[in-house]
């Protein structure tokens, strides 16, 4: 192990996955040296050498290491920035967030499981505001990018009410599987209504959105509730936040209800242990390949806030293209701003909260990720 007066100071954890190969590239292009932690040594070696393009260039070393909180402390110890990629979060995070606080470490990752970013927020939040640091989970284009539209609305004053729809193209990988069946099982999603968590009807089923920019609907889902209601509960502006999600593939979208009925029902009387293997095994049948890289052409992404209040509405749309390689620019960018200033909010809090969303929203424009927004805004 790096003795650590000179250990690097950003730690990917999870870096052989789809998610972690793009944060360590970006890392490589934002010059920032980093350490590629996971538990097994030779597929580390082998992911960066096969699957992050320049990797030659990188200042990176790699380091196996257990999933336990005493393993990853010091691992972490030195370190200034935890970027986790190792999901699913709700069961695997809490040991990677309390080494990162034992650390003294900023912690980020790309969930996007309501239920972990309350857990995050309720049970964290406090200590790593106290220790002066950032716990910064769901940093993500699911569902930062549609955080950034969300703030580009809330930038008219008198706006209460935010309705988010997120939408993709191209498959989940087989850790995001895995997340969403797991997700779809342990816990229910919620929207905010007058600053309360309020669940969803469980028998909703998939309701079709108009989708700018196309004729035809997209089909939805709550997609585990989103990250949105969790940010926006502590903002005094916002008292209402409903999000719907779901990928432009109506085939795979209509197949995704059954799936997760199907699993909720097989499992509904397994204990914890039996449950997550026997899902591990679904999600394998749905997902057990890596996609391929992402084809801008074919992975775009969109992102449609409908603000409103009272008297006054505003629109915003962004358009952009490979959703996981937005995420893994975000979550580079993030250690990269946060070794050279204090975020703007320690503790808990969302990307655009920590770093600005219109800073968020440049850095995506500079790697050709995002469109311009189309942003309207009614009097």
């Amino acid at each position: 192990m790096t003795d650590q007066s000179e250990k690097k100071p950003v730690v990917v954890y999870g870096a052989s996955g789809y998610t972690g190969r793009l944060v360590c590239e970006y890392l490589r292009e934002y010059g920032v040296p980093f350490i590629a932690a996971g538990r097994s040594a030779d597929r580390l070696n082998a992911s960066m050498e096969s699957n992050v393009a320049g990797i030659e260039t990188a200042d990176y070393e790699v380091v196996e290491v257990a999933g336990d909180v005493e393993s990853l402390t010091e691992l972490f110890r030195g370190a200034q920035v935890v970027l986790n990629t190792v999901g699913p979060f709700s069961k695997y995070g809490p040991a990677v967030v309390e080494a990162a606080l034992a650390a003294g470490a900023h912690y980020s990752d790309p969930t996007g499981e309501q239920d972990w970013l309350m857990t995050c927020d309720e049970k964290y939040g406090a200590a790593f505001a106290e220790a002066g640091l950032l716990l910064a989970p769901g940093l993500a284009h699911m569902y930062t990018t549609g955080e950034i539209a969300a703030q580009l609305c809330l930038e008219t004053p008198g706006l209460d009410t935010l309705d988010i729809a997120v939408f993709w193209g191209g498959s989940p990988t087989i850790a995001s599987t895995q997340t969403i069946l797991v997700n779809a099982a342990t816990s229910a999603a919620h929207h905010l209504e007058q600053n309360q968590y309020v669940p969803f009807d469980p028998d909703q089923g998939l309701v079709p959105l108009v989708v700018p920019g196309q004729h035809e609907l997209a089909l939805s889902l709550p997609w585990g509730g989103t990250s949105h209601p969790v940010w926006f509960k502590r903002d005094p502006r916002v008292a209402n936040c409903k999000a719907q999600g779901g990928v432009f593939n109506a085939a795979l979208m209509n197949g995704v209800p059954q799936i997760v009925a199907a699993a909720l029902d097989a499992t509904r009387d397994m204990n914890d242990e039996d449950r997550d293997a026997a899902l591990t095994a679904t999600a394998a049948q749905v997902m057990n390949v890596m996609p391929p890289r992402e084809n801008p052409r074919l992975n775009k992404s969109l992102d449609s806030v409908h603000a409103s209040g009272p008297l006054g509405r505003a629109h915003c749309v962004i358009h952009g293209n490979s959703n996981y390689k937005q995420t893994g620019l975000l979550q580079a960018y993030a250690a990269y701003y946060l070794l050279q200033q204090p975020p703007l909010r320690v503790g808990f809090a969302s990307g655009c909260q920590a770093f600005g969303h219109r800073e968020l929203l440049g850095v995506l424009r500079s790697f050709g990720l995002v469109a311009k927004p189309v942003l309207t805004v009614e009097d």
